[in-house]
């Protein structure tokens, strides 16, 4: 027994705990068979009412589940099997439940569903991408229907609200005239709402620079379910979302090192380390790259950032190989996703990397980007009150799902016993002994007609065996990133007869491949994989294609020593003892030392990539706290209609601040000038206000600290009175207008400006470690400081910004109510029409946000000598920049 299964019980014990209420599931069937249509709404409503008195989830579980079993009879003509229910359960107790491939997960997942959404919370259903989020709605919506429930589905391009008209659940192509278009917020509001990990995140981190409650489309985030569970919260961890805008910063250089690295030599100039994925110039390497600079020191102050380029050029000349790692279509750049082959739209490689990469495949270089909003998908999934998943591959990483989501692996039995035979790996000397091998057994298994797929880790060898099966004249079909669009349909037809398909890792995952007639007889399709992965999940996944539901089916793995994991972990060496022997290339060695090796090199890579995710983890725990409280701050203030009581409350601190900055020590020695100074680079403070000030701090009947407490509410009396002023000149309905745009666009601002500085710390505080410092503690007290430091900034900002703001009655605009093009006046500093300048720049950077895609316009860096943009009058360095 392992440890987990001694931690946290056999799966044996947790699978017989399940069998009493799958046996209440069972005795309520044919009660519920008895209802009508009708009947079936009319007991979602009781089950609500009855939830409302006092009952919990658990209580009407059984029912419940009977229900759903009964209307999705009834809708799609299926009826959950027993299995089913336990999957069902697994997945309500907030758990990951593994069902083998063919096993119905997505007809299972309709009972937690439905059971969740009775409760008007809401659920969410995430899928890994968008053709699956539309599938999946439309083929479960009739069963929600039927129950009384509103199904939508959230993609790339909107919100979409199911509405029966027709359904075919054997159907490849989504039946789109189910799907209605809707505003997303409406598809939000839904019972249940499909949708990608992509979508969820980005609408939340859009929700967040909502400028209107209007604006918002996302409501709690009460449970989610999400399908291929591993693919979303293991394979996908590493890689944020963010929200981003075009920096300043030319992008001449990433050219000028694109024609420099090609001439460095491997060994010679650089060296790589294949295991790390990582490159090391030499120092006879820097002094090429300093020759054909005609510079003297790179590492001299004011030409580091040549360091940082020649790193990003060479890792993109070196470590990133076209075909491979990206595409490059319509002149763009477009990363292939390494686990299941498909190309990421949208997406970019950060730090440079994307841009040395356009520029070494001479396609054009878009800007560095500035993030505004960002989030991991470990950060987000973990904001769910419930969340559990489901996938046919969970076990191997169970440790990793327990350690950082809390979420526990139940193995689901199969509903019928499992026929597939999975073969030992048969291993050659060469890529080219392999293939041939491979090609070969394609052509005896097609010659009597089984169905043959076969998984490839890469688009140049997807295409490399499909130009080997042309010459030998085998009709066949390619899936990988260049043909995502016919991915479904070419992975249903993969279970005919006679039918070869090539796939590129897990593209088509999700989809079921049924076997054509006489296949069964035939043995089943014989999946064939071309190299091992790193992770052991991605070759079950692989497995899992063949065999479902009882069918037969074959699998077996073909591996070179020239494969990546055999080179990284020691294949050379076996290469060297095969040639010594005389081996030839087209023997294939089957032996168990091999195996164990393979098997110990996926081990060892899964705990390398385990430590990676969780050392991402850790760091960006710290600014997931400091994210939550500017977000929880922001969306408190978008939903109330009125935010003057928290700008009074602003206004309060600060003042608080600037006098308890000034009295400090004796009292004879307290700086009441400095004190009205800065309170008037804020707002008026009159002479009499100033003679007042001075008579409570020489009022000598007091004790400091009661004198001290009158000072402050004197001066917050008087900035309410300046404030009063303002509001006056402006108009209150104006003022609260003003008070909202200014609050939310200086904490986006400012916000924007702390991530940059976050990932400025994060990318140096390595460094700590030399010093005998654990750079994990630094990179916390230092953030602490940093974001106490932004919130004083953005109170500074907004105080110094409202009270400089006016209107500009426009007469011609669509508000007779006043549209605010806000100009500063007045004031003892002078900012040239800084808030009408940086609400243009909002307008047109929020304008942009939805298109996640398209990079968005961003604000020019202020310099250290620059003038404040907040209005004090001070240098940047000595105000909100210190």
């Amino acid at each position: 027994m392992s440890l987990l299964q001694k931690l946290f019980g056999s799966n044996e014990r947790q699978i017989s705990k399940l069998q009493p209420i799958v046996d209440q599931v069972n005795e309520n069937e044919e009660k519920m068979k008895a209802l009508s249509d009708e009947g079936i709404k009319e007991k979602t409503a009781e089950f609500k009412k009855r939830l409302k008195d006092g009952e919990s989830l658990d209580d009407i579980m059984s029912e419940a589940f009977a229900l759903v079993r009964e209307a999705a009879r009834r809708a799609i003509g299926e009826r959950h099997y027993d299995v089913q229910i336990m999957g069902g359960i697994v997945l309500h107790q907030g758990k990951i439940a593994e069902m083998k491939t063919g096993e119905g997960k997505t007809l299972t997942s309709t009972l937690p569903i439905y059971l969740n959404a009775l409760e008007g919370k809401g659920v969410h259903v995430v899928t890994v991408n968008d053709y699956l989020a539309k599938r999946d709605c439309n083929w479960m919506g009739i069963v929600y229907e039927t129950l009384g429930l509103k199904t939508a589905c959230i993609t790339h391009e909107g919100g979409f609200l199911y509405k029966a008209q027709t359904v075919d659940k054997n159907a490849v192509d989504i039946e789109m005239e189910n799907l209605n278009k809707v505003e997303k917020k409406e598809a939000y509001a839904a019972d249940i709402t499909y949708g990608t990990n992509n979508e969820f995140g980005f609408d939340y981190l859009r929700d967040n620079m909502a400028q209107s409650k209007e604006a918002l489309s996302q409501r709690e985030h009460h449970y989610a379910i999400v399908d291929e569970v591993d693919s979303i919260l293991i394979d996908e961890a590493r890689t944020p979302l963010i929200i981003s805008a075009p920096d300043t910063e030319s992008t001449k250089l990433y050219e000028q090192f694109s024609n420099i690295v090609p001439s460095l030599k491997r060994g010679e100039d650089f060296t790589v380390d294949e295991k790390l994925r990582s490159v090391a110039i030499t120092d006879k390497g820097i002094e090429k790259i300093e020759d054909r600079l005609n510079i003297g020191n790179i590492y001299e102050e004011g030409k580091i950032q040549y360091v940082h380029h020649l790193e990003q050029s060479l890792k993109a000349q070196v470590l990133f190989e076209r075909d491979k790692d990206y595409l490059v279509r319509d002149g763009e750049v477009i990363i292939v996703d390494e686990f299941t082959g498909r190309a990421q739209e949208g997406r970019r490689y950060s730090d440079g990397l994307h841009q040395a990469i356009e520029a070494k495949e001479k396609v054009p270089v878009q800007r560095e980007s500035r993030t505004l909003a960002t989030v991991t998908f470990q950060n987000y999934f973990r904001m769910y009150d419930k969340l559990s998943g489901m996938t046919g591959t969970a076990n191997t990483s169970a440790e990793e799902f327990q350690k950082v989501y809390e979420l526990e692996v139940v193995e689901i039995p199969t509903n019928r016993d499992m026929q597939r035979k999975d073969l030992a790996d048969v291993v050659y000397k060469n890529e080219r002994g392999k293939f041939n091998a491979i090609v070969a057994k394609i052509k005896e298994l097609n010659a009597k007609g089984q169905p043959v797929l076969v998984g490839t880790v890469a688009i140049e060898k997807s295409e490399a065996l499909s130009r080997a099966l042309e010459k030998a004249k085998v009709s066949h079909s390619v899936l990988n990133a260049k043909f995502h669009e016919k991915e479904a349909q070419i992975i249903a037809d993969a279970g005919q007869k006679g039918a070869v398909t090539i796939a590129t890792n897990m593209a088509g995952r999700g989809t079921d491949i049924k076997l054509g007639d006489g296949v069964e007889d035939l043995g089943g399709l014989y999946i064939i994989g071309t190299e091992r992965h790193e992770a052991r999940r991605i070759d079950n996944q692989l497995r899992g294609r063949s065999g479902r539901q009882g069918d037969a089916g074959t699998t077996q793995f073909y591996i070179s020593l020239d494969d990546e994991l055999m080179r990284r972990f020691g294949g050379d060496r076996l290469k060297g003892i095969m040639e010594r022997l005389g081996l030839p290339e087209d023997q294939p060695i089957e032996n168990k030392m091999i195996s164990k090796q393979i098997e110990g090199a996926q081990s060892k890579i899964e705990g390398f990539n385990f430590d990676i995710r969780k050392h991402v983890l850790d760091y960006d725990n710290v600014v997931n706290k400091q994210r939550e409280v500017i977000y929880e701050r922001r969306r408190e203030a978008l939903e109330k209609d009125d935010v003057k009581s928290d700008i009074f409350e602003l206004l309060h601190e600060d003042t608080e601040e600037i006098v308890s900055a000034h009295v400090i020590g004796d009292r004879h020695n307290w700086e009441v000038k400095n004190i009205v100074k800065d309170v008037r680079g804020m707002f008026p403070f009159s002479e009499k206000a100033e003679k007042k000030l001075n008579e409570i701090i020489q009022d000598e009947s007091k004790d400091d600290r009661e004198t001290v407490a009158i000072a402050i509410e004197h001066v917050y009396a008087e900035a309410k009175i300046a404030y009063a002023a303002k509001e006056k000149e402006n108009g209150e309905e104006a003022m609260r207008a003003i008070e909202k745009s200014i609050l939310f666009r200086t904490i986006d601002q400012h916000w924007m400006n702390h991530l940059d500085a976050i990932d400025h710390l994060r990318q140096g505080i390595g460094l700590r470690g030399y010093g005998q410092q654990d750079p994990l503690i630094e990179y916390k007290k230092e953030a602490f400081d940093m974001f106490s430091q932004l919130i004083a900034n953005i109170r500074h900002t907004v105080l110094h910004t409202i009270f400089r703001a006016s209107i500009v009655r426009q007469e011609d605009s669509a508000v007779s109510r006043m549209t605010a093009n806000m100009i500063l006046s007045g004031g003892e500093s002078n900012p040239q029409q800084f808030a009408a300048a940086a609400e243009k720049e909002k307008k047109e950077m929020m304008q942009n946000i939805p298109k996640v895609e398209k990079p968005i316009k961003s604000t020019k860096t202020v310099g250290r000598n620059d003038d404040c943009p907040c209005g004090s009058g001070k240098k940047y360095k000595k105000c909100c920049g210190k």
